[in-house]
């Protein structure tokens, strides 16, 4: 039996659930797509090794995604940047050309993306039992519409979710209030306090969510503790100490 002390005091009629990095492991997948991109694409031909390539990408992609939530930058800026700065130090041609091969990059990078199959230890096991014990679930990314409903059906994920609810489509990112408002007003349920979400990004997950009167859970495969709340949100490191914490 559950203690009080470790279960949410207030049962949500929603899980909210993040993507990438909650629920899909994305970045194995992305590093997967990103070594076979370099190999069809003959990325070799400007970058010398692939690993050079996966580091340099990643540098890159991590900031445009944080300028991306912020409202900094647009998404096409995004998908084309990202390519174009791992391959900036190393190509000769002109801008015009490296735009070009950007352009190229991006949509195919995204293709071999959307077929990898990885998911995070215990994504299955946690939707299975969302299910089991009748909690409406709900996806909530800031990811593109291009390709996230594409990875979920290639994780075989979408059976288990009840709605979904992308920034790309709104127009409105994580951590902005009115995609935690418009996610409310799909489900029907209007108070907050009944809404829970999970997701890996403090800043944009969490933050948000907390601003929006949620319940917030913080997952952090790297955290020292299974479990803790620190008055604002819940810490938890795997989605197995999730299960433990919600009411059956």
């Amino acid at each position: 039996m559950k203690s009080e002390k470790t279960v949410i005091p207030v049962r949500p009629k929603v899980v909210w659930l993040d993507l990438d990095d909650t629920l899909i492991d994305f970045h194995a997948n992305s590093r997967l797509a990103l070594r076979q991109l370099y190999e069809e694409a003959g990325i070799s031909r400007w970058i010398p090794s692939a690993d050079t390539w996966v580091d340099d990408y990643e540098k890159s992609n991590v900031e445009l995604w944080r300028r991306y939530a912020l409202g900094e930058i647009s998404r096409d800026y995004l998908r084309i940047e990202r390519m174009r700065a791992p391959l900036r130090p190393y190509f000769s041609g002109s801008d015009s050309g490296l735009d070009e091969l950007a352009m190229k990059l991006d949509p195919w990078y995204l293709d071999i993306l959307a077929m990898q199959k990885g998911l995070v230890d215990g994504a299955v096991e946690l939707l299975s039992w969302l299910r089991e014990h009748g909690y409406r679930t709900g996806i909530l990314s800031n990811g593109f519409e291009q390709v996230q409903y594409r990875k979920m059906d290639t994780a075989g994920i979408t059976p288990y979710i009840d709605i979904t609810v992308l920034s790309d489509h709104i127009g409105i990112n994580k951590p902005a209030i009115g995609i935690y408002r418009h996610a409310m007003e799909m489900t029907g349920e209007r108070n907050p306090g009944r809404h829970l979400l999970v997701g890996d990004n403090l800043a944009t997950d969490i933050a948000g969510a907390v601003n929006a009167g949620w319940d917030a859970v913080y997952f952090d495969r790297n955290s020292p503790a299974p479990v803790t709340f620190n008055g604002s949100y819940y810490t938890v490191n795997s989605l197995g100490e999730l299960i433990r914490l919600l009411p059956d």
